[in-house]
């Protein structure tokens, strides 16, 4: 059976094929008796434009390409459901790509990032969001930084809580530093003086950031931060278990608190401790960074930073819309301040 194209349409309807287009792509008023005839049309054929010829003819493909490490991070998830909100409302579909860094080498990630920068410019997207990964890295090398910003030269770029060194790029961030902080502060007002922090990697700016502010709020309670007290691990469930028990095993005093890099490390660390024969938080509280829906499932539930993943991830749709659609007043930089969610997993110390 032949196709129908939209010069059959408008024959049909005995109009020009300009006027089918506005009416597919509602650009331009149509007299109303006209439209309905023209939607009859497409109706009855279940007409879809060609979405290769419409990227070829608007040099715009409407997708916009994701690259991210880890797809079952829950935190990944809550930022991706808030860019399909947002981008979603602008017409954009996403190419989605995923380095899966939680089961391989580091250094395979970074080579996958790079496969995947070559394979979303061959799919002409019209622009590419990037998260985690490289971008992450507090040191990244000045080639994986190039490479990124050759592509920002060619198609817009928008980063995740992240950067690179040498370039400027459009970035949407979490002031994870104040989240570090105030996860601290909240542990110190509850009257907790002798306070752990576990989780994260020390090459990872997110880590850097969130200790800096657990160390600043510390220091500015004239508190002593124990550097056998500090471990970093990783960023799983598996891994704040491991962490929270080897500071359970210290012979010497414990700590009363702990502030975990984010909420999984949390969750691990809870499951530890209660494992242990410890009382979450009568015995020891808890505290995570993230805010993912997870931790408000788990027995106590836990105290975390929230990092506003949703709105994170809408404004930084908003931000690529405005680049693709080249519209004035597009930020450089969109700075969020991360919100305290306190739950069960933290109480005051006991005497």
């Amino acid at each position: 059976m032949k196709s129908v194209t939209v010069y059959d349409i408008a024959k049909e309807a005995n109009v020009s094929v300009a006027t089918v287009s506005r009416v597919l792509n509602n650009t331009a008023p149509v007299k109303a008796s006209t439209r309905e005839r023209i939607q009859s049309l497409i109706n009855k054929y279940q007409f879809q434009p060609n979405a290769l010829a419409r990227s070829l003819i608007k040099k715009e493909t409407g997708m916009i390409g994701i690259i991210l490490p880890d797809i079952t991070n829950p935190f990944f998830p809550e930022v991706l459901a808030g860019l399909e909100q947002e981008a979603r409302k602008q017409g954009y579909t996403f190419f989605l790509c995923d380095t899966g860094s939680s089961n391989m080498d580091i250094k395979e990630q970074y080579k996958r990032e790079s496969q995947y920068l070559n394979i979303l410019m061959e799919k002409q997207v019209d622009g590419i969001i990037m998260l985690g990964g490289r971008i992450d890295l507090y040191k990244c090398t000045k080639e994986m930084a190039k490479e990124v910003a050759a592509i920002n030269k060619r198609v817009p770029l928008v980063l995740i809580n992240g950067n690179l060194p040498g370039a400027e790029f459009h970035r949407v961030v979490i002031d994870e530093v104040a989240g570090g902080r105030m996860v601290t502060e909240h542990l110190i007002g509850l009257g907790h003086r002798d306070i752990a922090f576990i989780g994260g990697y020390p090459q990872m700016s997110n880590t850097v950031a969130r200790l800096q502010g657990f160390r600043t709020a510390m220091e500015e309670a004239g508190l002593p931060v124990r550097e056998d007290w500090i471990d970093h691990g990783g960023f799983s469930v598996q891994r704040g278990k491991n962490m929270m028990g080897r500071l359970l095993d210290m012979k010497e005093a414990r700590p009363t608190a702990v502030v975990c890099a984010n909420d999984l490390v949390g969750i691990g660390a809870i499951k530890a401790a209660v494992k242990a024969g410890l009382q979450v938080p009568g015995d020891i509280s808890i505290t995570g960074v993230d805010g993912v829906p997870l931790a408000a499932s788990v027995i106590p539930e836990l105290t975390t930073m929230s990092l506003r993943c949703l709105e994170l991830g809408r404004s930084a749709a908003s931000v690529m819309h405005q680049l693709i659609s080249k519209s004035p007043g597009a930020n450089v930089l969109t700075t969020l301040m991360p919100e305290l969610v306190i739950r069960e997993s933290t109480a005051p110390p006991r005497a």
